[in-house]
């Protein structure tokens, strides 16, 4: 079971972000629908990173994502031997990567859609899990290190 945890996890990140993009694609392409007063889909496209910052940069963005998985793939028994946190958060982080890198790939940009008034950027599933993915791997990894010392 527990060799099945961070593919999982990946996996049901990646599907979900296609999955959302998709519908996102087909249903609200270059429209914003607002949800509540705070919160809209808002399609959007991002040749960036996170915020929209460094614009018109995809393929930098799109060989450092490929360098990122590669060197988190390499490293996943070091990070997975921090604990479940830390492994899960390498999962999160993967799973939205691929999602991300795929766009990329596939379209030349990120597609982005949540859209929080109180918040300074759209974003998407993919850059959650990157998020929160960096928070558990960071938590994982630390934990891990303050029993050592």
């Amino acid at each position: 079971m527990k060799r099945i945890f961070t593919p999982a996890v990946l996996a049901a990140v990646f599907i979900l972000d296609r999955v959302t993009k998709a519908r996102v694609l087909e249903t609200l392409f270059h429209r914003s629908v607002e949800v509540t007063s705070f919160f809209s889909l808002t399609y959007a496209e991002n040749t960036g990173v996170a915020f929209g910052m460094f614009q018109d940069s995809n393929k930098f963005f799109l060989v450092f994502s490929v360098l990122l998985v590669g060197v988190l793939l390499y490293l996943r028994r070091r990070i997975a031997a921090h604990g479940r946190v830390a492994e899960l958060g390498l999962a999160l982080v993967l799973g939205g990567a691929l999602g991300n890198l795929y766009d990329r790939i596939s379209y030349g940009y990120v597609v982005d859609f949540f859209d929080f008034s109180f918040f300074p950027a759209v974003f998407n599933v993919a850059d959650s899990a990157i998020t929160v993915g960096a928070i558990l791997l960071a938590l994982g990894m630390k934990e891990q290190v303050k029993g050592k010392i």
